[in-house]
């Protein structure tokens, strides 16, 4: 992890850590597990950032104002949380057309992240596709 985002993990609230770090792992695991290169990493919007080659950028936060949950963040400009929203309705929690909020005090709901995860990092490849590709 580079030292300018370890720093930044190191000010999120204890409660938020086990949350941020699995879906940091999650992102590696899917680039690897898919073949999709080097994952960048690195704060923009001081906000730990992820990116692959052929991928839209998600970034992770916790939020002060929103002591309950931790946020992914994805660019506003894509159709990432349209699609999760027609397809996760039911398990996720959206904010407007950029994040997927994850309360604190449940478990991280892995199938459906790691999908979301998955377009996100492969959302270059899929983004003609009716429902990116689902």
């Amino acid at each position: 992890m580079p030292t300018d985002v370890a720093a930044h993990f190191s000010t999120f609230p204890a409660q938020a850590l086990p949350h941020l770090l699995t879906i940091r792992q999650w992102l590696f695991d899917i680039s690897e597990q898919q073949e999709l290169g080097v994952v960048k990493e690195c704060l923009k919007w001081q906000e730990p950032s992820y990116q692959v080659a052929h991928g839209s950028p998600i970034r992770l936060d916790f939020k002060p104002r929103q002591p309950d949950s931790v946020s992914i963040f994805f660019h506003c400009q894509t159709k990432l949380i349209d699609t999760f929203r027609q397809r996760f309705s039911d398990c996720l929690f959206f904010h407007g057309n950029r994040a997927i909020e994850l309360p604190l005090k449940q478990p991280l709901p892995k199938a459906p992240l790691m999908a979301c995860l998955t377009l996100a990092l492969t959302y270059h490849q899929v983004k003609h596709l009716p429902l990116l590709g689902w």
